[in-house]
């Protein structure tokens, strides 16, 4: 596996060689002193370029990254599904190579230069001096953000409304309906909750990642194993389980909420729907009615 200095020296070497190539700035995970450093951390890398077209029409040119396994390009596959976009504006490569790096790049225009510019970004090389002077690196944008009483209601009623759909899919036993709407309608607020708590014990100064991949380090170890329990497999049973343990953990939550934020919480709300999926629960399947 390449050394990070050797794909940097490619990178920035490629960028410092070919005149079309006027600046080449870094986003990502690679700019945050935050992130957890590892071998599978990617190149997110942006060339600023006079033009697109000769990069995007010419299509060997990337072979000199290494040898690739696979790889996708975006603006091509949303284009061969019938989406707008504009090659002339944005066109990448994310290329897994042989040796385990992988490299997500993009040419852009100098009119399009500001475009993925965000406060996690590093700017490698800049021939003319287009890009703007840039602060010190910082997830910021990406910390927690406080609730307002209207989101935290929000949240709430979502997961206690989504609830009614898990429990008659449990009753059905429709397997990918219920893995649908249990973690698209539930198990989201349910991490949203997560979030706020961990927030509020933080100041609100900490990112739990893309997709809360690092919210383990923040939770308790008994919150993290009932957390763990939320995640269901392919048994009714199983499932069962995991819905009740869900339901525990998000009304808890919403409760420590309550109690030291000051928010309010529709107990009501949760108690009846929390009730309608135990009856659901013990409902016979030659049920000719709900009640």
């Amino acid at each position: 596996m390449r050394s990070e200095k050797k794909m940097f020296d490619l990178i920035i070497g490629t960028a410092r060689k070919d005149e079309r190539i006027r600046a080449v700035y870094m986003n990502g995970s690679r700019t945050n002193k935050n992130a957890r450093k590892d071998i599978f951390q990617d190149y997110d890398i942006v060339y600023v370029v006079r033009e697109t077209r000769p990069f995007y029409e010419q299509k060997k040119w990337i072979d000199l990254f290494g040898e690739r396994l696979f790889m996708q390009c975006p603006e091509e596959v949303d284009k061969s599904i019938g989406r707008e976009v504009d090659f002339d504006k944005c066109y990448g490569w994310l290329m897994q190579f042989k040796d385990g790096n992988r490299l997500d790049l993009r040419v852009i225009p100098l009119e399009e230069a500001s475009a993925y510019i965000g406060k996690l970004c590093v700017i490698l090389l800049d021939k003319d001096g287009i890009l703007p002077e840039l602060p010190e690196p910082s997830d910021e944008e990406h910390w927690i953000r406080k609730p307002t009483q209207n989101e935290f209601s929000a949240c709430c009623n979502e997961f206690w409304w989504c609830l009614n759909n898990v429990a008659k899919g449990l009753w059905r036993e429709e397997i990918p309906y219920i893995h649908q709407v249990y973690y698209e309608g539930c198990h989201v607020p349910l991490m949203k909750m997560l979030n706020w708590k961990i927030g509020y014990e933080t100041d609100f100064q900490v990112s739990t990642g893309k997709a809360s991949k690092y919210i383990q380090s923040y939770l308790s170890g008994d919150i993290w194993n009932r957390f763990l329990k939320t995640y269901i497999n392919g048994n009714i049973k199983d499932i069962w389980e995991s819905v009740h343990t869900m339901c525990l953990l998000f009304h808890e939550t919403a409760m420590e909420l309550e109690e030291k934020q000051g928010l309010i919480y529709d107990r009501k709300e949760a108690q009846a729907s929390y009730d309608f999926l135990k009856h659901i629960q013990t409902l016979p399947k030659n049920a000719r009615s709900i009640y």
